[in-house]
C-alpha cells in the first residue's frame, strides 16, 4: 500500500510506524511543513497505561521513550503563597521535541520516507497518487478544511488565552498549578517537568484580563518578559523560554475543541488533533493521538477494505475519544470559570481541581492519597459544626438552615407517585415516605404537593388544600419524627399549563381522555400542540392562587413539615412566569427578568409571612431551559438566585429543563450539577444538587468540591429505600443510625462488607 501521511508530529509518525511494524512492503512516507526540529510546546504528559500500550506495539521505541522520562506523583496548587500537595497520582512526561525526534529516528529505521518542509496546501493530489492519505495535521488541519462538508467539524474557540513554554526552574517534585492574583485579574500556570532540566510552564488567562494586562498588544519578548515577572517567586531566578519561533506573532492562543461528525472521506482519514482535540489541562492529546495511531494501522490489517476499516475505527475510537473529550470540556470550562473557586479553602480549592474532570472520584482520590483525603474529609467535618468521628464522607456531616438541623446531607428528592385519591395521600404514600425515613437520609421531601384542586398535574396527585389532606400529612409527619432521625419538607406547587393530564406512567404530560379541568398560566402558551391552551392569569386569578399557596403552607406547618419547598421549576405555573418561552405578557409581570420574577417572588413573600421564622424555605428552579438562543440560560439563572436570596429563601433546589417540549438537555453523570455550582459560588447561596446523581462518590465529591451543601437523590430511592445505610455500609462507616428492629441485618451487612462480599457494592 502506497501511504502518504500529512503531519509529522506524535500522530503521524506513529501512524507510519504502525503501517511499516505490521507490513514491511508498505511505502509510507511523512509529509511536514516545518523542519524537522521545530516544534511547538514543550512536554507531553503520558500514563502508565499509554506506555503499555505502546510497548505491546511496539518495544523498541517505547523501550526509548521510557527511557527519557520524568516520573512524579505529587500535585501541588499554589495560591495565595500557600501550597498544597497531593500524591500518588502517577504522571510521566516526555519533551515534545524529544518524543519527535525518537518517532522520526524509529520511523527512518523501520524505513519510512520523511519529507520535511514541504507545504500541503491541499490533500487531493496525494489521495490521485497514493492509496491511502492520513491527515495528521493537527488542531488547524488543512485537509479537514478541504473536505469541511463530509468531516462536518464543530470546532468551538475556547475562552481563555493561553501561551505554552518552557523554564530551566524544574519544578520536579509535583504538577503544579500557580494561581497569581495581578492588578488586571488572575493568571494561572501549569508547570511540570519533562526533561532533567527543563520543566513545561503553560501560562493562561481569561481574555478580559489578557486585554486589561495589555498582551494583545504586546510582542512574544515583551509577552515572556510580562510572564516571569507575574511568576517571579516561583521561578527561582530562571527565565521563561518559547519554542514557537515558527508561528507568526505572540505565540498566545484560544484552544480549539474540535469534534468532528466523520473522520474519513474516500481514501483520507484524519487522525489526532485533526479529528478530535482534548484540552491541555488533562494532558491526554498525545495519548489519543498515539492510541488512535494503532487502532487504524489494527483495522486497514484486519478488514477487507478501506471503507471498512475506516467504519472500524471510527466506531471503535469515537466512544474513547468522547469519554476523554467530555472530561477535558469538563475540566477546561473550570479553568475558564477559575476565579470563581478562588475564594474557597485552600483544601476545597484543591479538591475541586483534583476532581474538575470528573475523573477521579472520591474513592479514587483515597486510593492515590487516603492521608490527604481523610485530613480533607476532617476539615470538611470540622466546617460542618461535627462534633463525632472526624473522619466521615462529606456525606455525613450535619447541616443547618436556620433551626432545622439535618444529620447529613442526602435528601429524598421529591418524586411524583399518583396514588392519591382526590389530592389525598393515601396508605401507599404513608409507607413510601416512612421508608424512606428509615432509610437514613437526612431530609425527605415529599412530592409537588399541590394547593387546589385545579392545581393538580393528575387526579393521582396529592394536595394540601383540604382538611383531610392535612390530617394525612401529619400522621406521616408525626412517625418519621417519632421513629426517625430525618426531617421532612413539604413541596408545594401548582401545575400551570402542564396540569389535567394522565398518570406519570401513561402518556406523560397528554391530556385526560376525558374528565379535564381548566388550566391557567402566565400567558395562553400550551404545554404542546395536544395540550389545553392556558387561560392568562388576570389580576383576581393571581390574587387566589397567592392565597392558595399561602393557605397550603400554613397547613404544611400545622402539619408539623420542618422545611417547606416552592416549586418553581419544570414549566408547572411559577416556572411559566419565569421562563420567556412560555411569558409573553406586556403588564407588569412580563418581558424583563424583574417582571417575570414579580409574581414567584409575591407568592414567595406571602407564604414566608405565614410559615414559621424558623424554619427553612427553599425554592426549585429551572437554571437553564435548554433551548439554544432562547429561554433561561445558566448565567440568567444566577441573577435568579441572587432575587431569590435577597427576597429571604434559604437554600436553591437547581433544577433544569421541562420547560419547553423544544428542550435539547446535555445528559450525563451529574449532569444538572454545574449549575448548582455555579449558583453556589457566585452568589455564596446554599444549594442543593439533583440530576443524575446516583452514587456515593457523586454525593462526596459534589459536596467536598463546593458544588452544593445537599444532594438530592430521586431514582435511587425508588429503587432502594435504604440507599444511604447502604451507602454507608459499603463506605465502612459505622456511624450511621439504623431503626432498632433492623441491628441484626445491620450486623449481618456489616459482616459480609468486612468479608468483601459486597465491597464493590454500588447503591
Amino acid at each position: 500500500m502506497k501511504v502518504a501521511v500529512l503531519g509529522a508530529g506524535p500522530a503521524g509518525l506513529y501512524f507510519a510506524i504502525s503501517m511499516k511494524r505490521r507490513d514491511p512492503a508498505h511505502e509510507v512516507t511523512v509529509f511536514e511543513r516545518n523542519r524537522a526540529d521545530d516544534t511547538f510546546g514543550w512536554g507531553v504528559v503520558l500514563s502508565a497505561e499509554t506506555l503499555d500500550n505502546l510497548a505491546a506495539n511496539d518495544p523498541e521505541s517505547a523501550g526509548w521513550i521510557r527511557e527519557h522520562f520524568a516520573y512524579w506523583d505529587d500535585i501541588a496548587v499554589i495560591h495565595r503563597g500557600q501550597r498544597t500537595l497531593s500524591t500518588g497520582h502517577g504522571f510521566c512526561g516526555i519533551g515534545r521535541k524529544r518524543l519527535l525526534l525518537l518517532l522520526q529516528r524509529r520511523a527512518r529505521e523501520l524505513g519510512v520516507e520523511l519529507a520535511f518542509e514541504t507545504e500541503i496546501d491541499d490533500p487531493k493530489p496525494y489521495m490521485a497518487t497514493h492509496d491511502l492519505v492520513v491527515a495528521a495535521d493537527g488542531l488547524n488541519s488543512r485537509s479537514r478544511t478541504a473536505f469541511a462538508a463530509a468531516f462536518q467539524p464543530d470546532i468551538d474557540l475556547r475562552k481563555c488565552k493561553f501561551v505554552w513554554l518552557g523554564t530551566r526552574q524544574k519544578f520536579d517534585d509535583a504538577f503544579t498549578f500557580i494561581f497569581e492574583e495581578t492588578p488586571h485579574g488572575w493568571v494561572w500556570a501549569h508547570a511540570y517537568q519533562f526533561e532533567p532540566e527543563t520543566a513545561t510552564f503553560i501560562v493562561e488567562c481569561s481574555e478580559e484580563t489578557w486585554r486589561k494586562a495589555g498582551f494583545d498588544e504586546m510582542s512574544r519578548e515583551e509577552s515572556i518578559a510580562a510572564c516571569e515577572r507575574i511568576f517571579a517567586r516561583h521561578l527561582g531566578g530562571h527565565s521563561l523560554m518559547s519554542n514557537a519561533g515558527h508561528l507568526r506573532g505572540s505565540a498566545w492562543i484560544n484552544f480549539p475543541r474540535v469534534l468532528c461528525r466523520r473522520w474519513s472521506h474516500e481514501n483520507l482519514a484524519l487522525l489526532g488533533d485533526a479529528a478530535a482535540s482534548a484540552h491541555f489541562s488533562i494532558g491526554s492529546g498525545t495519548k489519543l493521538a498515539l492510541e488512535s495511531a494503532v487502532a487504524l494501522a489494527d483495522y486497514l490489517h484486519s478488514e477487507p477494505g478501506l471503507a471498512a476499516a475506516f467504519d472500524k475505527y471510527e466506531d471503535a475510537r469515537r466512544l474513547e475519544v468522547l469519554k476523554l473529550q467530555s472530561a477535558a470540556r469538563n475540566s477546561l470550562e473550570w479553568f475558564e470559570e477559575v476565579e470563581r473557586y478562588l475564594g474557597l479553602d485552600p483544601v476545597q480549592l484543591n479538591y475541586s481541581l483534583l476532581t474538575r474532570s470528573q475523573r477521579i472520584s472520591h474513592e479514587n482520590l483515597r486510593l492515590r492519597d487516603p492521608a490527604w483525603l481523610g485530613e480533607a474529609e476532617a476539615w470538611f467535618q470540622r466546617r460542618a459544626g461535627s462534633s463525632g468521628n472526624l473522619r466521615r464522607a462529606p456525606m455525613f456531616a450535619p447541616f443547618r438552615l436556620r433551626d432545622l438541623q439535618l444529620q447529613n446531607r442526602v435528601v429524598v428528592s421529591p418524586m411524583a407517585q399518583y396514588k392519591a385519591v382526590e389530592g389525598c395521600p393515601t396508605d401507599w404514600h404513608f409507607a413510601h415516605y416512612a421508608e424512606r425515613a428509615k432509610g437514613g437520609a437526612g431530609l425527605v421531601t415529599i412530592e409537588m404537593t399541590c394547593v387546589s384542586p385545579e392545581g393538580r398535574i393528575t387526579p393521582g396527585c396529592t394536595g394540601l388544600y383540604a382538611s383531610e389532606h392535612e390530617v394525612a400529612w401529619k400522621r406521616l409527619v408525626e412517625f418519621v419524627h417519632r421513629e426517625t432521625e430525618a426531617k421532612i419538607c413539604a413541596q408545594i406547587g401548582h401545575s400551570g399549563p402542564k396540569g389535567s393530564t394522565q398518570l406519570g406512567w401513561q402518556q406523560m404530560d397528554a391530556p385526560l381522555a376525558n374528565g379535564n379541568w381548566p388550566v391557567m398560566a402566565a400567558s395562553a402558551a400550551p404545554w404542546s400542540s395536544v395540550n389545553q391552551v392556558p387561560k392568562p392569569m388576570d389580576p383576581a386569578d393571581m390574587a387566589r392562587v397567592r392565597d392558595e399557596f399561602v393557605a397550603a403552607a400554613e397547613r404544611a406547618a400545622r402539619a408539623g413539615f420542618d422545611m417547606l419547598e416552592i416549586h418553581a421549576a419544570h414549566g408547572y405555573l411559577l416556572s411559566s412566569f419565569i421562563t420567556p418561552l412560555t411569558n409573553h405578557r406586556t403588564d407588569d409581570y412580563g418581558g424583563s427578568l424583574e417582571n417575570r420574577l414579580r409574581y414567584p417572588l409575591e407568592v414567595f413573600q406571602a407564604v414566608r409571612g405565614v410559615w414559621p421564622a424558623e424554619k427553612p424555605i427553599s425554592v426549585r428552579f429551572s437554571a437553564c431551559d435548554w433551548v439554544e438562543g432562547e429561554g433561561v440560560t445558566p448565567g440568567e439563572a444566577v441573577e435568579i438566585a441572587r432575587r431569590f436570596q435577597a427576597a429571604g429563601v434559604d437554600v436553591c433546589d437547581v433544577s433544569a429543563g421541562q420547560t419547553s417540549i423544544r428542550a435539547r438537555p446535555v445528559y450525563g453523570r451529574m449532569f444538572q450539577t454545574p449549575f448548582s455550582d455555579r449558583i453556589r459560588n457566585e452568589t455564596g447561596m446554599a444549594t442543593m444538587a439533583v440530576g443524575n446523581i446516583y452514587e456515593p462518590d457523586h454525593v462526596n465529591s459534589i459536596l467536598l468540591a463546593g458544588r452544593a451543601d445537599l444532594v438530592c437523590l430521586a431514582r435511587p430511592h425508588l429503587a432502594d429505600p435504604y440507599w444511604t445505610l447502604h451507602a454507608a455500609a459499603a463506605l465502612g462507616d459505622r456511624d450511621v443510625k439504623w431503626p432498632d428492629p433492623y441491628l441484626a441485618g445491620r450486623d449481618q451487612l456489616y459482616r459480609l462488607s468486612e468479608r468483601s462480599a459486597v465491597g464493590s457494592l454500588r447503591v
